[in-house]
Protein backbone atom coordinates (compact mmCIF):
# COMPACT_ATOMS: atom_id res chain seq x y z
CA UNK A 1 0.00 0.00 0.00
CA UNK A 2 1.42 3.36 -1.06
CA UNK A 3 1.16 6.19 1.50
CA UNK A 4 1.24 9.78 0.19
CA UNK A 5 1.09 13.01 2.20
CA UNK A 6 -1.44 15.61 1.00
CA UNK A 7 0.46 18.91 0.59
CA UNK A 8 -2.64 21.15 0.83
CA UNK A 9 -3.70 19.71 4.22
CA UNK A 10 -1.01 19.10 6.85
CA UNK A 11 -1.43 15.67 8.41
CA UNK A 12 -3.73 14.33 5.68
CA UNK A 13 -2.72 11.20 3.76
CA UNK A 14 -3.82 9.11 0.79
CA UNK A 15 -3.52 5.33 1.15
CA UNK A 16 -3.43 3.73 -2.29
CA UNK A 17 -3.83 -0.04 -2.33
CA UNK A 18 -2.30 -2.42 -4.82
CA UNK A 19 -5.23 -4.29 -6.37
CA UNK A 20 -4.62 -7.82 -7.60
CA UNK A 21 -6.68 -8.18 -10.78
CA UNK A 22 -7.46 -11.21 -12.90
CA UNK A 23 -10.31 -12.50 -15.09
CA UNK A 24 -12.58 -12.72 -12.02
CA UNK A 25 -12.19 -9.04 -11.07
CA UNK A 26 -9.86 -7.83 -8.33
CA UNK A 27 -8.90 -8.20 -4.69
CA UNK A 28 -7.67 -5.18 -2.75
CA UNK A 29 -6.70 -4.56 0.85
CA UNK A 30 -8.58 -1.47 2.02
CA UNK A 31 -7.14 -1.19 5.54
CA UNK A 32 -3.60 -2.06 6.59
CA UNK A 33 -2.50 -1.34 10.17
CA UNK A 34 1.18 -1.29 9.15
CA UNK A 35 0.53 1.31 6.44
CA UNK A 36 -1.46 3.42 8.93
CA UNK A 37 1.43 3.17 11.44
CA UNK A 38 3.94 4.17 8.73
CA UNK A 39 2.08 7.49 8.46
CA UNK A 40 2.44 8.04 12.21
CA UNK A 41 -1.18 7.18 13.00
CA UNK A 42 -2.53 4.68 15.51
CA UNK A 43 -4.57 2.03 13.67
CA UNK A 44 -6.30 1.09 16.94
CA UNK A 45 -7.63 4.65 17.40
CA UNK A 46 -10.52 4.04 14.99
CA UNK A 47 -13.67 2.94 16.82
CA UNK A 48 -16.56 3.17 14.38
CA UNK A 49 -17.21 2.21 10.75
CA UNK A 50 -20.07 3.85 8.83
CA UNK A 51 -21.38 3.74 5.26
CA UNK A 52 -23.38 6.27 3.27
CA UNK A 53 -25.06 5.71 -0.09
CA UNK A 54 -25.75 8.69 -2.34
CA UNK A 55 -27.09 9.16 -5.85
CA UNK A 56 -25.52 11.35 -8.53
CA UNK A 57 -25.43 15.03 -7.58
CA UNK A 58 -26.09 14.50 -3.85
CA UNK A 59 -23.87 16.69 -1.72
CA UNK A 60 -22.97 15.85 1.88
CA UNK A 61 -21.13 18.42 3.95
CA UNK A 62 -19.18 20.31 4.85
CA UNK A 63 -19.04 18.58 8.24
CA UNK A 64 -16.72 18.62 11.22
CA UNK A 65 -16.89 18.01 14.94
CA UNK A 66 -16.43 20.52 17.73
CA UNK A 67 -14.42 19.76 20.84
CA UNK A 68 -11.55 17.34 20.18
CA UNK A 69 -12.67 16.96 16.55
CA UNK A 70 -12.82 13.72 14.65
CA UNK A 71 -10.24 12.03 12.43
CA UNK A 72 -11.50 9.68 9.75
CA UNK A 73 -10.51 7.41 6.93
CA UNK A 74 -12.78 7.93 3.90
CA UNK A 75 -13.07 5.61 0.89
CA UNK A 76 -15.50 5.40 -2.01
CA UNK A 77 -16.20 1.67 -2.15
CA UNK A 78 -18.66 1.88 -5.06
CA UNK A 79 -19.00 4.59 -7.74
CA UNK A 80 -17.05 7.83 -7.49
CA UNK A 81 -17.15 11.08 -5.53
CA UNK A 82 -15.62 14.55 -5.57
CA UNK A 83 -14.19 14.78 -2.05
CA UNK A 84 -13.27 18.01 -0.24
CA UNK A 85 -11.22 18.71 2.90
CA UNK A 86 -10.84 22.19 4.41
CA UNK A 87 -8.22 22.71 7.15
CA UNK A 88 -9.82 24.62 10.04
CA UNK A 89 -7.03 24.10 12.59
CA UNK A 90 -5.75 27.62 13.45
CA UNK A 91 -2.30 26.30 14.44
CA UNK A 92 -1.87 24.28 11.23
CA UNK A 93 0.65 25.39 8.56
CA UNK A 94 -2.12 24.73 6.00
CA UNK A 95 -4.88 26.61 7.89
CA UNK A 96 -7.79 27.32 5.50
CA UNK A 97 -6.10 25.15 2.86
CA UNK A 98 -8.34 22.99 0.69
CA UNK A 99 -7.78 19.57 -0.81
CA UNK A 100 -9.90 18.15 -3.64
CA UNK A 101 -9.87 14.46 -4.53
CA UNK A 102 -11.74 12.12 -6.79
CA UNK A 103 -12.21 8.89 -4.88
CA UNK A 104 -13.56 5.91 -6.82
CA UNK A 105 -14.20 2.21 -6.66
CA UNK A 106 -11.62 1.68 -9.41
CA UNK A 107 -8.74 2.83 -7.20
CA UNK A 108 -10.14 2.12 -3.69
CA UNK A 109 -7.90 4.91 -2.36
CA UNK A 110 -8.50 5.88 1.27
CA UNK A 111 -8.18 9.50 2.40
CA UNK A 112 -7.16 10.28 5.99
CA UNK A 113 -8.88 13.47 7.19
CA UNK A 114 -7.27 14.87 10.36
CA UNK A 115 -9.36 16.07 13.31
CA UNK A 116 -10.20 19.75 12.96
CA UNK A 117 -10.76 19.62 9.20
CA UNK A 118 -14.15 20.03 7.51
CA UNK A 119 -15.09 17.29 5.07
CA UNK A 120 -17.72 16.92 2.36
CA UNK A 121 -18.32 15.21 -0.94
CA UNK A 122 -20.55 15.08 -3.99
CA UNK A 123 -21.60 11.83 -5.68
CA UNK A 124 -20.45 11.73 -9.31
CA UNK A 125 -22.06 8.43 -10.30
CA UNK A 126 -25.56 6.95 -10.25
CA UNK A 127 -24.78 5.40 -6.89
CA UNK A 128 -21.79 6.17 -4.68
CA UNK A 129 -21.11 4.27 -1.47
CA UNK A 130 -18.71 5.97 0.94
CA UNK A 131 -17.11 4.10 3.83
CA UNK A 132 -15.88 5.95 6.91
CA UNK A 133 -13.64 4.69 9.71
CA UNK A 134 -13.90 7.20 12.56
CA UNK A 135 -11.78 7.67 15.69
CA UNK A 136 -14.60 8.73 18.05
CA UNK A 137 -18.13 7.59 18.70
CA UNK A 138 -20.63 9.96 17.09
CA UNK A 139 -22.13 12.65 19.32
CA UNK A 140 -24.75 14.73 17.45
CA UNK A 141 -24.27 17.58 19.95
CA UNK A 142 -20.78 18.13 18.48
CA UNK A 143 -21.86 18.27 14.82
CA UNK A 144 -20.84 21.42 12.95
CA UNK A 145 -21.83 22.15 9.36
CA UNK A 146 -20.49 24.84 7.01
CA UNK A 147 -22.29 26.10 3.90
CA UNK A 148 -21.16 24.09 0.87
CA UNK A 149 -21.52 27.17 -1.35
CA UNK A 150 -19.70 29.65 0.89
CA UNK A 151 -18.12 32.22 -1.46
CA UNK A 152 -15.05 32.50 0.79
CA UNK A 153 -14.34 28.84 0.09
CA UNK A 154 -15.40 28.88 -3.59
CA UNK A 155 -15.32 25.09 -3.82
CA UNK A 156 -15.60 23.99 -7.47
CA UNK A 157 -18.36 21.40 -7.04
CA UNK A 158 -18.46 19.56 -10.37
CA UNK A 159 -22.23 18.97 -10.68
CA UNK A 160 -25.43 20.83 -9.88
CA UNK A 161 -26.64 19.75 -6.43
CA UNK A 162 -29.60 17.39 -6.79
CA UNK A 163 -30.23 16.80 -3.09
CA UNK A 164 -28.85 17.51 0.36
CA UNK A 165 -30.07 17.36 3.94
CA UNK A 166 -31.96 20.34 5.39
CA UNK A 167 -29.14 20.76 7.92
CA UNK A 168 -26.54 21.03 5.13
CA UNK A 169 -28.75 23.35 3.05
CA UNK A 170 -29.22 25.74 6.03
CA UNK A 171 -25.60 25.63 7.23
CA UNK A 172 -23.92 28.87 8.32
CA UNK A 173 -21.01 30.48 6.52
CA UNK A 174 -17.40 29.68 7.33
CA UNK A 175 -17.02 33.16 8.88
CA UNK A 176 -19.98 32.50 11.22
CA UNK A 177 -18.61 29.10 12.25
CA UNK A 178 -15.14 30.53 12.93
CA UNK A 179 -16.64 33.44 14.87
CA UNK A 180 -18.61 30.97 17.01
CA UNK A 181 -15.46 28.85 17.63
CA UNK A 182 -13.60 31.91 18.95
CA UNK A 183 -16.33 32.89 21.42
Amino acid sequence: MKVTEVPAIAGAFLFEPTPHADERGFFSRTFDADAIRSAGLDPHAFVQDSLSRSVRGVLRGLHLRSGAGEAKLVRCSYGSIFDVVVDLRPDSPTYLGQGFFELSDDAQTTLYVPAGCAHGFQALTGIADVSYRIDRAHDPAEDVTIAFDDPDLAIPWPLPVTSMSPRDRQAPSLADVLKHKES
